[in-house]
């Protein structure tokens, strides 16, 4: 298995990529930021599901993708803050993804949370990406 400088970058790139292929389910590297980030996207309503398959060599996660009218529910991904230029917010610079029809998803001392939650909790961090 090769090593990759940015796994977070590709999960979101494989995302984006069955999304556009209209393909009903995603494989990838198990990692504990991609369960965190397929976590939060099933709780905002992008993804329909997702699993940890520990079954063979190396753990896998499974992304089952949401789609409505043969239209993903995940229009766009980005990645924000990228191993060679890391971005942080404070709690009050917490951005909004298309006037708030997005959400961006945050690294606090609290885990990996949505950034709506963040401004709850009144917290800022890592902004990993937008997804909208």
């Amino acid at each position: 298995m090769s090593q990759l400088s940015d796994p977070i970058a590709d999960f979101l790139t494989r995302l984006r990529n069955a999304g556009t292929a209209r393909k009903p389910e995603v494989i990838a590297p198990y990692s504990k930021i991609k369960a965190e980030i397929a976590r939060i996207l099933k709780l905002e309503g992008y993804i329909s599901n997702y699993e940890v398959d520990t079954t063979g060599k190396f753990p896998l996660i499974k992304v089952t993708t949401k789609t409505h009218n043969r239209v993903s529910a995940i229009t766009g991904l980005k990645r924000v803050s990228k191993p060679g230029l890391r971005k942080y917010v404070g709690a009050t610079e917490i951005p909004r993804v298309l006037g708030g029809m997005g959400i961006s998803i945050l690294s606090t001392p609290q885990g990996i949370i949505s950034g709506r939650e963040a401004k709850k909790q009144n917290v800022g961090g890592e902004l990993l990406a937008y997804v909208w």
